[in-house]
């Protein structure tokens, strides 16, 4: 019995087995096919409900989260909505740690359902939707002593393998199930590394002629070895200039992708206009990163994308005007 045959306990339940849709209008120009994974299909909008989901049951499994306590973690928008969701349903206090440079309308999202929203300032000179890596250190260091101050449980992650785990077990195989198998490529945008480094290790368990490739901002290649010189890019919720990410293993990445803010902004809203998909920066990068295989040496292939979060977490910024 399928999930939409039944009646779910609670929006838990309804997190994962996302779409996967060909965009055959995006590609009608080039030979080969992408494969889109609508992970913006969940109550949350977005791939970070399933980690959400996973790190919890998992500290929940090992004791490392007790009845009542309080969690903690920094996030972009989309962790901290699949926690607000998960901590929610489950009875817990979540308290999301993020950036004012992030989209106000996640803080807003992650509010309404119900978790303490604190914002950190960015460093002097940096812009609104443009969060850089030492932003992100800033947010890290007010979660770090929140954590401290509540005796919280931190759900790290950057750190944590449930946010691997999660993507290994079910983001991976809905894929191979979906595509029965018939693919030759994976991308997918570097931010903590877990979607990359579960999906990789799953698909190269299935086929090891599986390629898997990191996408990262052009001028914030870090972990392709390129010096930083846009810190400040607009691609929310990744391109931090972290390196290594700990989650991935090294010898499941086949190369690396770089996709301008301009080039993941253009995709993304051929996405809306021709696919009917509305989805974020990082989405657009993807698709574009594909597109990029397809005209290269993966001519008349297929490659699977991730779509990571909704259009609509967006609205604020630029990239809807």
């Amino acid at each position: 019995m399928s999930r939409s045959d039944r009646i779910l306990p609670s929006a838990i339940e309804a997190i994962g087995d996302t779409p996967l849709v060909e965009l055959s209008r995006l590609t009608r120009n080039v030979d080969g096919r992408i494969l889109a994974k609508l992970e913006y299909l969940t109550p949350g909008l977005s791939k970070k409900d399933r980690i959400a989901r996973q790190i919890i049951a998992d500290a929940e499994a090992d004791g490392g989260l007790k009845p009542g306590q309080t969690v903690v973690e920094l996030t972009s928008g989309n962790t901290g909505t699949g926690l607000a969701i998960v901590c929610g349903v489950k009875g817990y206090k979540f308290v999301a740690v993020m950036s004012k440079g992030n989209s106000r309308e996640r803080a807003r999202m992650m509010s309404a359902l119900g978790a303490e929203v604190v914002l950190v300032d960015q460093l002097p000179g940096s812009k609104p939707g443009q969060v850089s890596g030492g932003d992100l250190e800033l947010v890290e260091q007010e979660a770090q002593r929140l954590t401290i101050e509540r005796n919280a449980f931190r759900a790290d992650q950057f750190h944590l393998e449930g946010n691997a785990r999660a993507h290994y077990l079910h983001t991976s195989q809905e894929i191979i199930r979906q595509t029965k198998g018939e693919f030759e490529a994976f991308c997918d945008f570097a931010g903590t590394g877990g979607s990359f480094a579960g999906c990789a290790r799953g698909f190269k368990e299935h086929n090891r002629a599986i390629r898997c490739y990191l996408v990262e901002p052009t001028g914030a290649a870090i972990l392709a070895g390129e010096a930083v010189t846009n810190p400040n890019h607009r691609i929310q919720g990744g391109g931090y200039s972290m390196s290594p990410l700990p989650l991935v293993d090294p010898e499941h990445v086949d190369g690396y992708l770089q996709v301008s803010d301009d080039q993941a902004v253009r995709i993304a809203r051929q996405l809306a206009k021709e696919e009917g998909i509305f989805a974020g920066f990082s989405s657009g990068a993807n698709v574009a990163a594909a597109l990029g295989l397809l005209e290269g040496a993966f001519k008349g292939k297929t490659i699977v994308a991730l779509l990571s979060d909704s259009g609509l977490k967006y609205l604020s910024t630029d990239l809807w005007e």
